[in-house]
Formats: structure tokens, sequence, C-alpha cells
């Protein structure tokens, strides 16, 4: 049994003779009848009565004809749901972007480049989930999200990925700081230093521990935050430094950003699975934001 022959009993239904439903399906009434005929085989049950009313030439059907057009009609419409939805998905005109960002991105990369793709994209629905770097690729491995903005460090064979964007990273100083005067900073001179840091879970502070590990450095974290614009705050009233990405730094803030000697650069990819198909709408998000970078 399959969905056309489901609608071929579903018109003879309507129709309510071979003659007419063959008309209408634009088929020949034999091979209509001999349709029927089979299935009414597979089943092991007589659907249609067609003894019955011989004077009007009209059809009846049996007890089991009556209810497998019952389900018949109702597999039809979710067929015809199901089509319309997967059409709108495909248009565009439905769907959902789930991604994962890091906390940096979420706050001073994604908000004007999301409000564009909203504009141009009005009828998808997007679900931003905002975390340390740890947590964006725990979520896009486990299926919590389609697409996730991870470290270049991150990737590996089950990732497919765009490079999204490179960024320095900086020291962060307030601008009475003696390290203010500096045209660039050391790590070994960065951990000389009090330093604010994002907790466990983000990649930039698990970086930059493994850096000072390497040089047989301790580095003295005094402050812990996720809170981006707090830990702004603490650095401005020379509470200590850190470390962030260049982009973080406004002109607003009372803040100097000061560049590693030697440069260090983060490589930021987006990323889906391989073996996770993403979807329409995932797809133009993901064009979208390569031509807006």
């Amino acid at each position: 049994m399959d969905i056309r022959q489901l609608k071929y009993l579903d018109a003879l239904i309507t129709a309510g003779s071979f003659t007419k439903a063959a008309e209408q399906l634009n088929m020949a009434q034999p091979a209509l009848s001999q349709s029927i005929k089979r299935l009414e085989q597979e089943l092991g049950v007589t659907l249609v009565d067609r003894g019955a009313n011989k004077s009007s030439k009209s059809l009846s059907l049996t007890a089991e004809g009556d209810a497998l057009h019952q389900h018949a009609k109702l597999i039809i419409k979710k067929m015809a749901q199901a089509e319309a939805h997967i059409k709108s998905m495909a248009n565009l005109t439905m769907g959902e972007v789930r991604v994962a960002v890091p906390g940096m991105l979420g706050s001073y990369y994604l908000p004007r480049r999301l409000m564009a793709f909203r504009h141009q994209h009005s009828q998808l629905k997007l679900s931003l989930f905002e975390g340390g770097t740890r947590d964006t690729l725990r979520m896009l491995q486990n299926e919590d999200v389609d697409i996730a903005i991870i470290t270049g460090n991150d990737l590996t064979d089950e990732f497919d990925s765009h490079l999204l964007l490179q960024e320095q990273m900086v020291v962060a100083v307030g601008k009475e700081h003696p390290l203010a005067e500096s045209d660039s900073v050391s790590l070994e001179a960065f951990f000389q230093h009090e330093l604010v840091f994002f907790k466990p879970g983000y990649f930039h502070r698990d970086w930059m521990l493994e850096q000072a590990e390497k040089l047989g450095l301790k580095a003295n974290i005094a402050f812990e935050t996720n809170l981006i614009n707090l830990i702004k705050q603490v650095v401005a009233q020379e509470y200590g430094i850190t470390s962030v990405l260049e982009m973080v730094i406004e002109k607003h803030d009372n803040i100097c950003a000061k560049p590693f000697n030697p440069p260090i650069f983060l490589d930021l990819h987006i990323a889906w699975k391989k073996q996770r198909p993403i979807s329409q709408a995932d797809k133009a998000f993901v064009e979208f934001l390569m031509h807006n970078r």
C-alpha cells in the first residue's frame, strides 16, 4: 500500500464512479480499476462494493473500505502539509536558525549582522545561544544547535566549516596603568600583573593559562567573571588587566588596547556537523555571515 493508491481511493470516493475518477486523475479507467483491485488483494479485503446501486452507476464502500478511506484522508492531508512545510523551508518563508556563539562575538560582532539578516529573512526564527567557547563546542557536538562559531583549535574531522574571521587578541589596561605607555606587551610582562579573566569554560582563558605554564609562570587571577562589561569596568578602574579580542574595546571605554609582542590572532570558524546536514535556513545564515564579514 502506498500513497498513490490511497489518493486513487480518495478520488474514487469523491468522484462517485470509476469513470469520473479516471477522468479527474487523467488515467485510463481500467488502470484505475486494476490499482484498486491490487490494493484489495494486498489487504485481503473488499473495499468497494461494485454490485451496489448498479442502476445509478454509483459505488459504495464496504466497512473496510470506509475505514481505510478515513485513514487515507488523514494521510493525504498530512502529506500535503508536510510538502507545504518543506517547500516553505526551502523558500526561506519558514524555519529556524539555531546558532551558538562565544560571548565576545555575541555582544560585539553579531548584533548588527543578526538584525540585518532578520530584516532580509523576516519569516525565519533566530535562536542565539551565547556562552563560553567550550559551551559552543559542546552544544554543537551534542546537536543542541545546528551551527556554531568555534575556534580553529576546536576544528576536527567531524565538522565542516568556513573561516569567519581572524581577530587579534590584545591586552586591555586602564589608561593610567604602567603598561598604557607601552607599544606592545610580551606574554612575560602580561603575567606579571593581576589579571581579570573569564571563568573556566572559555578558550581565551584556557589558552592564556597554557601560555603561562609553557613559560613557567603563574597567572595571578585576581577577578573572575563572564560579564564582559564588568571585566571592562574592573580594568578601567585599575584593579587588573585582561586579554580580550580587539573588537571588545570601544572608543568610549576608558581602556587602552595593546597588542601582544609577538602579535596573537584567534581564528574563528562557523561550523556544523558533517553527518547532520544543515537546513536551507542555516545555509542562508552561513552564506549571509560569509558575505558580511
